[in-house]
């Protein structure tokens, strides 16, 4: 359906084009109070075939916000990269591709703003969302949160509201969204084209990170639920891969933080009118408001923050 690379050209894990999904979790609703705690990005070739992804835990400085919702304490954070850190290795990996997300202005506006805080501009580059593909081409969809879509097109659980589960599950979105019948075959052919042509900015190592040490990425693990991705050419399951080498996509190490705790349960996410990521966007007010004792005991932020 999509344009595929030129035959004989070895895929690359960054700066090769196609389409890159990402998915944060956050402190709070508000990309300009609030901070980012997790970030995922899997990188999809321009026929969404998997090539690579990226996740970590990550410090934000202070309180880790709503752990009823994305089930992150704060001693999870513990010994986690400020965003300083990996802020070189993400831009790599989103330079040349397409931005793909789950009602992506709001991943979007919390990543431009986090690079903002360290006095990098992100340029302007083609969006898709997955939200507004769902509208058009899942009408049977219960709701068009990413839990509701992933049950619609019947492509299995996934921890929800963890960086990487929802990556995973929006990437399978997009595959699913790409076959439908109602998607033009072009569709993403010139955001695509666009999307090569946009000159990023590169950044060298954070000063407060000594240069003959590896950045150590903090990944929650293990994530269950997750479901094997179907290979575009063959129809069999993989799992998705890592750097070609086999190696840890950035050449980082890797630590676990434990096990998350508690079954995965999506809750949209809510912000203020007018907000990047408000309801206005086309995300459904939450069904019900956690007991107070609950977010007396996580810290959760309440219904002004």
């Amino acid at each position: 359906m999509l344009p595929g690379p030129t035959p004989g050209t070895p895929l690359a894990p960054t700066g090769a084009g196609g389409f890159a999904v990402v998915d944060v979790e956050a402190t709070g609703r508000s990309p300009w109070r609030h901070r980012v705690v997790e970030v995922a990005v899997v990188l999809l070739d321009e026929r969404l075939r998997p090539e690579a992804e990226f996740c970590t835990l990550l410090d934000p400085l202070g309180p880790v916000g709503p752990t009823h919702v994305h089930r992150i304490a704060q001693a999870d954070v513990e010994g986690a990269p400020r965003f300083r850190e990996i802020a070189p290795r993400l831009l790599e990996l989103l330079a040349g591709r397409v931005l793909v997300g789950h009602h992506v202005t709001c991943d979007h506006a919390f990543l431009d703003r986090e690079f903002a805080r360290i006095g990098v501009a992100l340029p302007p580059v083609p969006l898709l969302c997955t939200m507004r593909l769902a509208r058009d081409h899942l009408p049977q969809a219960r709701g068009f949160g990413l839990a509701a879509c992933v049950e619609a097109a019947g492509l299995g659980r996934f921890p929800a509201h963890t960086a990487l589960g929802d990556a995973r599950a929006t990437a399978d979105l997009l595959r699913h969204c790409a076959g439908a019948a109602s998607c033009p075959p072009d569709d993403w052919a010139v955001p695509l084209r666009e999307a090569a042509r946009v000159p990023w900015p590169q950044l060298g190592r954070a000063r407060s990170h000594p240069s003959d040490e590896p950045v150590l990425l903090v990944r929650r693990d293990p994530l269950p639920g997750l479901h094997p991705w179907p290979d575009s050419e063959t129809g069999a399951t993989a799992e998705p891969v890592g750097a070609p080498d086999g190696g840890p996509l950035s050449g980082f190490p890797v630590q676990a933080s434990g096990p998350a705790s508690g079954e995965p349960v999506e809750q949209p996410r809510q912000a203020p009118e007018g907000s990047p990521c408000s309801p206005a966007y086309g995300l459904r007010p939450p069904r019900s408001r956690p007991p107070a004792e609950v977010r007396k005991e996580t810290g959760a932020m309440g219904s002004s923050a």
